[in-house]
């Protein structure tokens, strides 16, 4: 079994401490039109990058999953430069964002006029098999995303794209839950369209500090991320110490095989800096890709987390899903 990243496969037995949901370049759909007061220095960019990237390397972690949706500023080509040179595996995604924050227009008048699921699972399948553009990169996983109080219509155009992509490649499909909701919803609705339990990732689980509604999403085979540690108040955010109350409920009850630990942390905003108010810092402050090597692990270890359960989620989790 093997990985695709994108420098090429690795075997999933080599890909190690895997953080499974961040986002080297990240920007809304519309940063496009600000690039006159916001450009992109792409050099710069990458030697910013490059420092974290190697910051992490030297705490262990050797591969990273970008979830960034295709419309959000994913570019596979930076991501193939930055992990030659600084030696971090990573994996790249094909998929869309949810329907309030994503490039809704286009799709949706493809969809008006016949196209729209069937051309969604074209693009998916392309660059999953072939590549994307001309990167001559394949992309590593498909991601989702939905709404808070439903998976709208337009959403589940791409859940069964996924689910079908999936179904044939094997590719790994990781999710966006919106302040941790529909986990359980997106589990069936891909399950009932062919999806491999067993190579989902229910994304955002954080959000939601009800340990029956984990239980619920995991009852359908699927893994579940803890991956917006360090985010605490903000998007419907609990605190951390919140997070690892459920964390280390689930831990007690058997799940540590099927749980998975990341920040979906932002390297680098496309378009301009963002604003940070004097009253959101705190909620951030600790939103950032070294939080769960230099906090959160050492947090659970004294919680009585023992190094194999440490290692099951941060080693083996992911080499099972992404491999």
């Amino acid at each position: 079994m093997s990985a695709q990243t994108v420098t090429g496969p690795v075997p999933a037995s080599e890909l190690g401490f895997t953080l499974p949901h961040e986002h080297v370049l990240f920007g809304y759909p519309g940063y496009q039109g600000d690039l006159t007061l916001g450009p992109f220095d792409r050099e710069a960019a990458l030697n910013a990058c490059e420092d974290v990237a190697r910051s992490l390397l030297s705490r262990g972690v050797r591969t990273l999953v970008d979830a960034t949706p295709n419309e959000c500023g994913r570019d596979p080509a930076f991501l193939r430069d930055l992990s030659e040179r600084s030696g971090l595996r990573i994996l790249c995604s094909s998929g869309y964002y949810y329907e309030g924050e994503g490039a809704t227009t286009y799709f949706k008048f493809r969809a008006s006029l016949g196209g729209g699921e069937a051309e969604i699972e074209e693009l998916m399948r392309h660059e999953v098999t072939v590549g994307i553009g001309s990167s001559g990169v394949r992309a590593g996983v498909i991601k989702l995303a939905s709404s808070r109080d439903a998976i709208t219509p337009y959403e589940q155009m791409f859940f069964r794209a996924a689910a079908r992509v999936q179904r044939d490649t094997g590719v790994p499909i990781i999710t966006h839950t919106q302040e941790g909701r529909q986990g359980p919803q997106q589990a069936q609705l891909l399950l009932s369209h062919g999806a491999d339990p067993a190579r989902i990732m229910i994304g955002h689980m954080d959000g939601n500090t009800d340990p029956a509604y984990h239980r619920e999403t995991l009852s359908h085979g699927v893994s579940v991320a803890f991956d917006r540690l360090g985010l605490q108040g903000l998007v419907g955010t609990p605190t951390d110490a919140q997070r690892l109350d459920v964390l280390t409920t689930l831990l007690g009850e058997g799940f540590a095989d099927r749980i998975l630990l990341s920040h979906d942390s932002i390297w680098q905003w496309l378009g301009r800096p963002i604003p940070m108010p004097d009253a959101i810092l705190g909620a951030v402050k600790d939103w950032h890709p070294l939080h769960l090597t230099d906090d959160i692990l050492p947090e659970l270890e004294r919680r009585g987390v023992g190094a194999e359960q440490l290692r099951q989620m941060t080693v083996g989790n992911p080499a099972r899903l992404f491999g």
